[in-house]
């Protein structure tokens, strides 16, 4: 199975997405969305498990503030982070039990393998450019109880979603 993993657009949906995530079987929106326009255009190329952000509506029911999830023989869990303050792969290993933690809010694309053999995983930002951070998203492939990252760095124009 191939998931797509994207978060903080804030409102912005860059034109290469349709490439890079062409052939997904879902996409993981790990919060700050921004709207629903860029879960209608994410959708029209997979399917999409999203979660809020600190700027999204924490009350809109779409965007729940977590969701576990089964891909293959794999959990997966996907928060934004921000409840935990400032994440960090630590933090994230010792508040949730999945297979894979996926999460947001820094902006910091990141991939570790903890010591139990559990993936965490931040696609970066995919988004505005902030942060003097390049733009990206993740690939994620499972194989059976195996999980594998592939960053993806994004340069196209981020128009508005539509």
């Amino acid at each position: 199975m191939i998931v797509g993993l994207i978060s903080d657009t804030h409102g912005q949906v860059r034109l290469e997405l349709d490439s890079v995530f062409a052939g997904v079987d879902l996409i993981v929106h790990a919060g700050d969305v921004g709207g629903q326009p860029v879960l209608d255009a994410l959708t029209r190329i997979a399917p999409v498990a999203a979660v809020s952000g600190n700027v999204d509506d924490r009350d809109d029911p779409r965007l729940p503030r977590e969701r576990m999830l089964t891909v293959g023989a794999l959990t997966l869990h996907v928060s934004h982070g921000d409840e935990l303050g400032r994440p960090t792969p630590a933090r994230l290993l010792a508040r949730y039990q999945a297979d894979v933690l996926v999460y947001g809010h820094t902006h910091q694309a990141l991939e570790l393998r903890a010591p139990d053999a559990r993936l965490v995983v931040n696609p970066g930002a995919a988004g505005p450019r902030r942060f003097n951070l390049h733009p990206s998203v993740a690939i994620l492939t499972v194989q059976g109880r195996h999980a594998s990252v592939a960053f993806v760095p994004l340069s196209g124009p981020v128009p508005l979603a539509q």
